[in-house]
């Protein structure tokens, strides 16, 4: 049965082309959204990109049909500006000034007629208006991916039989040769994906383990084990893992994406293997290491903070430059004896450009060459951030995501429509791309932030 969708402005501009995504079915678009798309259409960064994006779409179906009485969409749909209700009573405590009321009113309006009537809104508070109604309420669930327990975490444990397991490191074995147990002890195959890690263990002796990633139908034995980026020394699986994924080569391995939550050496494991792939390779894979962190505020409002654009985003490079202390000087009894010193050397690394910052907002449009681009926090992004930054990378270049779903600033985002998850659903498999999340057990920072990790 067909439905009526009465759009909120939220989901224009979460989605420009959210107008396709409703198959046969009659849009509506409230006068109130109307309005508030020509109010956001002068916003800087991606808001105002998107509003005026769905204004030209508008204009495009204006020409094509008359959008008061209906004009088609490629779907079989249609899509209408309802421009009446004003008539449509509400309680006394939703006044009529309110765009989101007036919305209410539109979707009261469609109500007295014979299709069932939904209102599809990114905004929680508008949903709970809508129950109070009477009126169905949904998200927008285009770009939605599942739950965090049920997204792909890139890696796995089977169980493999012990004279299988001990071939393991010269030959690999067959994805056919490991197994699960079911709650009744009952073998099945576990669904591999390509490049996933995988912690095998031999099921005569459970404390034997081998590491390795699912390539090309078998799972290969890890390649860069015995590697220490910059001197640095994976201490559990997971950072083995990771240290796999960013040592491997762009051509193989232009994409890398790493969850995990804080304190897991995110941040910290990525810049050591881009100095060391920088400065320490024979082969000068990378030209240089280019680092992103977005921020809610920031992206859209950079113009107001004093000072050029390495000013402005250097209070956001702050976690990266905790990071290179670190790393720079891996003596931790004498790293902080002349902090003069310490930083002289950070400004070098940033005065010769081997490290640079950039604004996530400057990276759109630009291709990036042999360059090694970390984008930090990337949990902060939207869908269609993350699709423009992954289709930057030129030849020679390696993107590596990082961030914490459980940790998002942004409005109208959470774990399940943000734009690191994301890209983790819908690249998964993907034999250009390696993923890997790091778990509680795996935080390294301190003995006190592994415990808040558990406790909190």
């Amino acid at each position: 049965m067909k439905k009526i969708f009465v759009l909120d402005t939220n989901v224009l501009i979460q989605s420009p082309d959210a107008l396709d995504c409703f198959e046969d079915n009659q849009i509506v678009l409230p006068l109130a959204v109307l309005e508030e798309l020509d109010g956001l259409k002068k916003a800087d960064g991606e808001k105002g990109a998107h509003a005026r994006e769905a204004i030209r779409r508008l204009e495009n179906l204006r020409l094509q049909g008359n959008l008061l009485e209906g004009s088609p969409l490629k779907n079989g749909g249609t899509v209408r500006v309802e421009a009446n209700c004003v008539h449509v009573e509400l309680p006394e405590s939703l006044p009529d000034d309110k765009m989101d009321n007036r919305i209410l009113k539109v979707c009261r309006h469609l109500m007295d007629g014979r299709l069932p009537v939904v209102l599809v809104t990114k905004d929680i508070l508008l949903r709970m208006k809508a129950q109070i109604l009477g009126i169905r309420a949904e998200d927008f669930l285009q770009e939605q991916v599942s739950s965090r327990e049920g997204q792909y975490t890139g890696r796995c444990e089977c169980f493999v039989p012990e004279e299988t397991f001990k071939t393991f490191k010269k030959k690999g074995i067959p994805l056919d040769a490991v197994y699960l147990t079911d709650a009744q002890g009952k073998p099945y195959p576990p669904e591999l994906w390509e490049n996933q890690f995988v912690l095998l263990k031999a099921d005569q002796s459970l404390r034997k383990t081998h590491l390795g990633r699912v390539c090309q139908e078998k799972i290969v034995p890890l390649a860069y084990k015995k590697s220490r980026p910059y001197g640095v020394e994976p201490r559990n699986a997971g950072q083995y893992f990771l240290q796999e994924a960013l040592m491997m080569p762009p051509d193989k391995i232009p994409l890398v994406i790493v969850k995990g939550m804080a304190g897991t050496a995110k941040t910290f494991y990525s810049l050591a293997a881009g100095l060391e792939k920088v400065l320490n390779s024979s082969t000068g894979e990378y030209r240089r290491i280019l680092i992103s962190r977005p921020n809610a505020q920031f992206d859209s409002d950079i113009g107001f903070l004093p000072g050029d654009e390495q000013e402005k985003i250097s209070p956001l490079m702050r976690p990266v430059i905790d990071n290179l202390e670190q790393l720079i000087d891996s003596n931790e009894e004498e790293r902080y004896k002349n902090e003069t010193e310490l930083q002289g050397k950070i400004d070098e690394i940033f005065e010769r450009g081997i490290i640079q910052a950039e604004a996530l907002n400057f990276i759109r449009g630009r291709s990036f060459v042999n360059t090694w681009l970390i984008i930090d926090e990337a949990q902060n992004m939207t869908p269609n951030q993350v699709k423009g930054i992954i289709t930057r990378a030129g030849k020679g270049t390696k993107i590596i995501l990082l961030g914490d779903p459980g940790q998002i600033d942004r409005p109208f985002l959470d774990e399940r429509t943000n734009g690191l998850c994301y890209a983790s659903e819908y690249m998964k498999g993907s034999p250009l791309c390696c993923q890997v999340t790091l778990t509680a057990e795996e935080c390294e920072r301190s003995d006190l932030a592994m415990d808040a990790v558990r406790r909190l």
